[in-house]
């Protein structure tokens, strides 16, 4: 098409940062002609210019953070690769002029890929990372491949891992939501109810210092209760479910706990179910008093 913008980006062996940025553009230009290319002619005369160039001006779309000085760093220290640059411009419309999610995306995704690609590797966790993940998409030294058709596959999978980074965190700030209004709801501020199952380790160690138990529907149906843990990611429960009900199930855990309904007790006293609210509730009163 005629009216389609250009962007340009180096060609030959690719990374995360200008994969990445040329799949997030995606979100922002309905069609673009995308070059790789290393010309300085067909550079100058892009409308946007990714990871080559060495020059940073948002302006104007000149994305790279090659040059002498870089392209500046965050207020934590990391370094802005192309994609940080990037989604410093247009995150915020590609999430909807939702600031706290486009704040999010950059906290999990792009700056973790920013740090790798500027080498700012202190904090990052081992093992294959994305932008690893990503470099797999260039053609090996035993392969004849095509870095182009390499980097084609790799943005659109880059694309995908985008759409589902930015669900996951709306997901998880509309589940803060909910949960802060479960907790300030909560009848006794020791049993937090939620009429969905929802994530909630992170508000509930924001919001409450009292809450030992957590009470929400499964999936199946099934009724759970769950215990807080002292921090996230701790398996250490702020008050873990009664020791006699450990490992038990169906009729040998009606008959400890007097709940007719009562399914199981996990063996280790985190988690419990029953087939309904009203019996889940009578475990947290239970468990309470232990």
């Amino acid at each position: 098409m005629m009216n389609d913008k250009i962007v340009v980006t180096h060609s030959g062996n690719f990374h995360a940062d200008d994969v990445f940025s040329v799949a997030a553009l995606k979100s922002v230009f309905p069609t673009f002609t995308l070059i790789r290319t290393r010309d300085k002619e067909v550079i100058a005369k892009a409308d946007v210019v990714i990871d080559v160039g060495g020059e940073h001006d948002a302006a104007t779309d000149r994305f790279d953070h090659h040059q002498r000085g870089g392209a500046g760093e965050r207020d934590n220290g990391v370094p802005y690769s192309s994609f940080g640059l990037i989604w410093q411009k247009y995150g915020l419309a590609i999430c909807d002029d939702n600031q706290e999610l486009a704040n999010a995306i950059d906290a999990g995704l792009v700056s973790t890929i920013d740090a790798i690609d500027c080498g700012h590797v202190k904090g990052v966790a081992e093992g294959i990372s994305l932008s690893q993940t990503i470099s797999m998409f260039n053609p090996t030294w035993q392969e004849e491949g095509d870095f182009d058709a390499g980097f084609n596959e790799a943005v659109d999978f880059a694309a995908r891992i985008l759409a589902r980074a930015i669900a996951a965190a709306s997901g998880g700030l509309n589940a803060k939501a909910i949960v802060a209004e479960a907790i300030k709801n909560a009848q006794d501020p020791r049993v937090i109810v939620l009429e969905k199952y929802t994530p909630w380790k992170k508000t509930v160690h924001a919001l409450s210092e009292q809450a030992l138990y957590m009470v929400y529907p499964s999936q199946s149906g099934q009724w759970m209760i769950q215990t807080v843990p002292v921090e996230p990611g701790s398996f250490e429960d702020r008050k873990s479910l009664p020791k006699p009900w450990a490992g038990l199930s169906d009729a040998e855990l009606q008959a400890e706990t007097g709940i007719e309904d009562a399914m199981f007790c996990h063996n280790g006293l985190f988690i419990a179910g029953t087939t309904s609210f009203e019996s889940t509730m009578k475990m947290a009163a239970l468990a309470l008093q232990e």
